[in-house]
């Protein structure tokens, strides 16, 4: 299950995010929307970077009953790309989605050897969605 908290002005469509939460865990993922400002204090505080960025991944112990944990999403910076990349803000969120539960799953595009770059694509072609963020950064 898809726990949603939308902290925006903006409104999105959930439902391909549930659909993604459903295919990659049976355990619940809590998604968290956010401004700029707001993840720009979570990433100085959680990670020491006083600047904002687009997705934060938050994994709980793994624990019976409980979630695999939280992804944070700039929804503010997500309608900014989406537009920029003349796309849906529902495509861009569920991007930032599934690289965010990814990285809950134990995926690391910084140390591993393409693993989550394959999964992201995979995944992408499932969902019927644009260029992946690790394949923008590249």
């Amino acid at each position: 299950m898809l726990i949603i908290e939308n902290e925006t002005k903006y409104e999105i469509d959930t439902l391909l995010l549930e659909n993604i939460a459903s295919k990659l865990s049976e355990k619940d993922i809590e998604c968290i929307f956010v401004d700029s400002e707001d993840m720009r204090q979570l990433n100085l505080k959680e990670r020491q970077k006083d600047k904002t960025t687009d997705v934060l991944s938050f994994p709980l112990e793994d624990l019976p009953h409980t979630p695999i944990g939280s992804v944070v999403i700039n929804l503010e910076l997500a309608n900014s790309m989406a537009k920029e990349l003349n796309h849906s803000l529902k495509d861009e969120c569920a991007l930032l989605f599934i690289h965010g539960v990814l990285h809950l799953l134990g995926y690391d595009h910084e140390c591993d050897n393409g693993q989550m770059r394959t999964k992201e694509e995979e995944l992408i072609k499932y969902f019927c969605l644009p260029k992946s963020l690790i394949c923008r950064n590249n």
